[in-house]
């Protein structure tokens, strides 16, 4: 049990190197680089690279090391096709499903996001909670498997390509809250259409990122 513990916080810690681009996207690091950055032993720090590998977020070289693949348009597009149908149904189970404690929770996360006062590693990891907030209050085990590292690719690109900090967490936020009342409210159809509105967002954000990069040509 301490072991899966240990796993899961080797996981998270690395987990967020990459997403905030501590490790460097198309780099090759070593197992010893990673319990140094993590603080953690050689077994954990394996366990969690093999669940980072089943989710796209590394890719291990035996002999050679760990590579942090970049993070691809085409595929954050790919991805953001299945979080659309995954987190539609997250929010219709969430409205049903959550209990009073998890929409307290949520009420005080609604603030939060509508107080917009975030940096961007606060806006990050704000988000972060939230979806693990609606995924939790679904109460679908295989859900929450799924969702992670859907929502973690999702992360790892929009911080790689943000341009105006501000201007997105203000519009992220936003949108995060509006499914956050939705479920709140109960409303499973506006909880839906606030999900797909927030998908949408992150579909014209990965296309923005290709006209920048065509423009700066």
């Amino acid at each position: 049990m301490m072991q899966q513990g240990k796993a899961a916080q080797a996981y998270e810690e690395i987990e967020r190197l990459i997403v905030f681009q501590e490790l460097t996207p198309g780099s090759l690091v070593s197992e010893a680089v990673l319990m140094e950055k993590t603080g953690l032993g050689r077994t954990p720090v394996r366990e969690a690279l093999q669940q980072l590998a089943r989710n796209r977020l590394v890719e291990i070289h035996p002999n050679k090391g760990v590579l942090v693949p970049p993070a691809s348009v085409e595929a954050q597009l790919r991805m953001l096709e299945l979080r659309r149908v995954l987190e539609a149904l997250a929010v219709r189970l969430a409205c049903e499903a959550a209990t009073n404690l998890e929409r307290n929770a949520m009420q005080e996360m609604v603030q939060l996001l509508e107080a917009d006062r975030f940096t961007l590693r606060q806006y990050l990891d704000t988000v972060k909670e939230t979806h693990q907030m609606i995924v939790a209050a679904s109460h679908n085990e295989y859900l929450a498997d799924a969702m992670a590292p859907l929502q973690g690719l999702s992360r790892r690109f929009w911080i790689t390509h943000v341009r105006d900090e501000q201007a997105e967490i203000s519009q992220g936020s936003r949108l995060h809250a509006q499914i956050l009342r939705a479920i709140l409210n109960r409303e499973t159809e506006d909880a839906e259409k606030a999900s797909h509105a927030l998908n949408d967002y992150l579909v014209e954000f990965a296309y923005r990122t290709v006209r920048a990069r065509v423009e700066s040509r």
